[in-house]
């Protein structure tokens, strides 16, 4: 019987693995970018003080379900959440730690886009308690951000870096690349310049034409020109690493490379398997309730959401009772894409059974298994999808 009790604390408990945080989601931009699958509207004449009243709403009513908790990070994403008031934020950030005890190294982030007017916000974001910006700058050339339909230009975003370094000790940005007529060399002279403007952390996409987007429709009609073949995105994705390698920046995600302490708090939280409540259209969270590993969503049309909230006092649009394999599955789809991997022992205690690891994965210098742990190699990342599907339950 104590074996058993021990073994279900292990379980129950697994989320603390990952740690706790918040995620709150703007849906607002101001223009829709053609490569954007993310639940995001165009809206000028936003009503914060609805929103605000029901964003409160609703972290309030998740909170009664996670009593007690250190909350690790509160992140807010979009959407641009840079178009919210710096007080509605900081309101926001006061409820949660009202509800929850903030970790004394607790990560607060935002996510910006590099316009002149976002930036002149970053001085009343950084005093209503955010403490890590953001900045989806995505090229570092003109002609390229049109192509991506980005509003701002290179000079704008090279102010927009220079002011939010003023303010916040840490800063992240992205890009993307494997765009439409991007040469290995091309990518080669970006990427040195954005190590260069580096503080410690790079967010570095391959482009993916995703379903449902304006490139995907493109891309669909034979509209969308230029791609890099198989050969060149792998080419691409191998140098991106090493120069990032040699530059001191680990690459701790298959995407997300930092120095030392730099990492992401909040998106370890998603690889890891930890919980986190989300918040606002659309938004996805994962919680321990009750022995139970819950997965919840969100109505994804703002009016619709808005509606919930205040009729039904709720703006979920669902909350499911993930089963063991899908548990486990998550862990090793999330996990996998850490450069650290993830634990064979959790990944099997949470599925109640052993891991079909095929040999031809190791064999073939596709993954690692070491100390316990299952490794993607540099090898394996670009080609984790399938790795990925070949040891699930």
């Amino acid at each position: 019987m104590r074996l058993l009790n021990s073994w279900l604390v292990v379980l129950i408990e697994d989320w603390r693995n990952g740690g706790f945080g918040l995620y709150i989601h703007w849906p607002f931009c101001e223009a829709k970018c053609p490569y954007c699958d993310f639940n995001s509207y165009v809206n000028s004449n936003v009503d914060t003080q609805i929103w605000e009243n029901a964003l409160i709403s609703e972290l309030d009513r998740n909170a009664q379900l996670t009593k007690g908790r250190l909350l690790n990070s509160i992140f807010f994403g979009g959407g641009t959440p840079s178009l919210m008031p710096p007080s509605l934020v900081e309101k926001l950030i006061l409820r949660a730690y009202e509800h929850w005890t903030p970790a004394n190294d607790i990560e607060i982030t935002l996510e910006a886009n590099p316009s002149s007017v976002e930036a002149k916000q970053f001085s009343d974001f950084q005093a209503a308690g955010v403490n890590r910006i953001s900045i989806g700058i995505q090229a570092l050339n003109n002609l390229d951000l049109k192509k991506l339909g980005r509003l701002h230009s290179v000079d704008e975003a090279m102010a927009a870096l220079e002011v939010a370094h003023h303010h916040f000790d840490r800063v992240s940005f992205d890009l993307i690349y494997g765009r439409q007529d991007q040469s290995l060399s091309s990518w080669a002279a970006e990427l040195e310049m954005a190590i260069s403007l580096n503080s410690g952390h790079l967010s570095l996409y391959q482009l993916t034409i995703e379903p449902g987007t304006a490139f995907g429709y493109r891309s669909n009609a034979g509209k969308l020109a230029g791609l890099p073949n198989e050969d060149l995105s792998a080419d691409m994705f191998e140098f991106t690493n090493e120069t990032c390698a040699t530059a001191g920046l680990n690459s701790y995600e298959v995407s997300n490379f930092s120095s030392e302490g730099m990492e992401s708090k909040h998106n370890l939280i998603y690889w890891m398997g930890g919980d986190y409540v989300g918040i606002g259209p659309g938004a996805h969270g994962r919680l321990t309730v009750n022995n139970q590993r819950l997965a919840t969503n969100t109505i994804l049309s703002p009016g619709a959401w808005l509606d919930g909230v205040k009729f039904k006092s709720s703006g979920e649009n669902n909350r499911e009772v993930l089963s063991k394999n899908d548990h486990a599955n998550e862990l090793i789809l999330m996990g996998l894409r850490l450069k650290d991997g993830i634990s064979q022992s959790r990944v099997e205690t949470i599925a109640e059974k052993c891991m079909y690891i095929p040999t031809d994965l190791t064999e073939l210098g596709l993954l690692d298994m070491s100390d316990g742990f299952l490794k993607a190699t540099t090898s394996g990342r670009a080609l984790l999808n399938q790795i990925i599907q070949k040891l699930m339950f």
